[in-house]
């Protein structure tokens, strides 16, 4: 009897829900970046228990017919690509077509949808993984989902999750981080009814940056321009003195997709010198574009990791962009501002003035740039004079 057998549909779509949907912040991040391929200009997150009882994610994007709401859940469906050519110039996050299957695996959802055009919308309830419904319903224009019960049917994985303190911190990280590459979209975030996150769409992105990292951080960015050969490098990092101790605030996004890249990481690190200390970092706001083909965003479930065609090059322009960045914010506030000293009448004790001096003149110090060469000096006292007035200075 053979010892091999092919996986059932449900466990397979649990397998490959634990590599896509590592947390409730997974399934945030899948369906804003779904919303923003979508093209919405308002994205609204609502979460209750950090995500582990309800995630709501609204947008008023283009919206999906009723065919498409239900075919979204099956696996590998998408309409990112079509041929294996399409993978190496891609330039939507989602392209897979396994989030949502993923979701639906591990979850209770209700989908709804519909497209500017159409006069009614789609409701899709699916509870874990089966479909339960699709009917028609009102609704507004673009897409609504709804995600309860996280990991309901999968106890394990529940049970490794953390505080929910921590989930609620990935679940900002997330929604913050796509943010600073969206200024033009709205965004707004809930965590059991409090306000997280409310920043209006905007032209530039420094409003943006405050929104996310506070006043301090935004009025000490500089901006950063490069463009050197298939790479164009812009985006802000704080000026010399202003730093963290951790790289949490280096934000990096290579073609609007937000990224770790050890190269860029280094080419900062690089950029900013040996005055540098080890263990600090300028809080960076990094956008780097290059053409699809340069770079390999289907290396991991998650997509954060990617893969360059040419690491070194763009580790060492991102090193001149640095050193340009922070040597022209040193060219404009080369110093603080410090008011000049004031001369200040002090005295001295009477017994250090051996009656050369009357006890209550005073001495100024001099103004920056005085003749020093008039300065007199001070009067002279023999060493036992000192010593006596210093064991007995009453």
């Amino acid at each position: 009897m053979s010892s091999i057998h092919l996986l059932t549909d449900d466990i397979s779509n649990k397998i490959a829900a634990g590599e896509v949907i590592e947390r409730p912040a997974s399934v945030v991040k899948e369906l804003v970046e779904n919303a923003l391929d979508a093209g919405a200009k308002k994205i609204t997150v609502r979460v209750e228990h950090a995500g582990t009882r309800l995630i709501m994610v609204s947008d008023n994007g283009c919206g999906m017919d009723q065919d498409d709401a239900v075919l979204c859940f099956e696996p590998h469906a998408t309409s990112k690509i079509r041929t294996a050519e399409d993978l190496e110039k891609i330039i939507t996050f989602g392209f897979r077509g396994e989030a949502m299957p993923s979701i639906a695996s591990v979850a209770r959802v209700t989908l709804k949808t519909r497209q500017a055009e159409s006069q009614e919308g789609t409701c899709v309830v699916i509870n874990g993984g089966n479909l339960v419904s699709a009917l028609p319903t009102g609704c507004a224009p673009g897409t609504e989902m709804i995600v309860k019960d996280l990991f309901f049917n999968v106890p394990a994985r529940r049970k490794f999750l953390k505080s929910q303190a921590t989930e609620e911190r990935h679940i900002v990280d997330v929604v913050t981080v796509i943010s600073l590459a969206h200024p033009e979209v709205a965004f707004e975030l809930f965590s059991d009814n409090r306000s997280i996150l409310m920043s209006p769409a905007c032209s530039k992105l420094l409003p943006r940056i405050k929104d996310v990292f506070g006043r301090e951080i935004a009025d000490a960015m500089v901006p950063v321009n490069l463009e050197a050969g298939a790479f164009r490098i812009s985006g802000f990092i704080t000026k010399r003195g202003v730093t963290r101790p951790s790289r949490s605030d280096q934000r990096i996004f290579v073609n609007e997709r937000p990224v770790d890249a050890l190269p860029v990481y280094r080419g900062i690190r690089d950029g900013c010198g040996p005055m540098l200390d080890k263990g600090r970092y300028h809080p960076t706001v990094l956008f780097i574009e290059m053409p699809p083909e340069f770079v390999d965003v289907n290396v991991h479930p998650a997509k954060r990791e990617v893969r360059f065609r040419n690491e070194y090059e763009l580790a060492r322009c991102v090193k001149a962009a640095v050193e340009s960045a922070l040597r022209s914010a040193e060219e404009v506030y080369p110093f603080p501002d410090v008011p000049a000293a004031k001369a200040t009448p002090f005295h001295l004790p009477e017994q250090f003035m051996s009656g050369r001096t009357e006890p209550d003149a005073p001495v100024a110090i001099p103004e920056p740039h005085d003749d020093l060469s008039q300065i007199q000096d001070a009067p002279e006292m023999p060493p036992q004079d000192f010593l006596r007035i210093w064991n007995n200075p009453a």
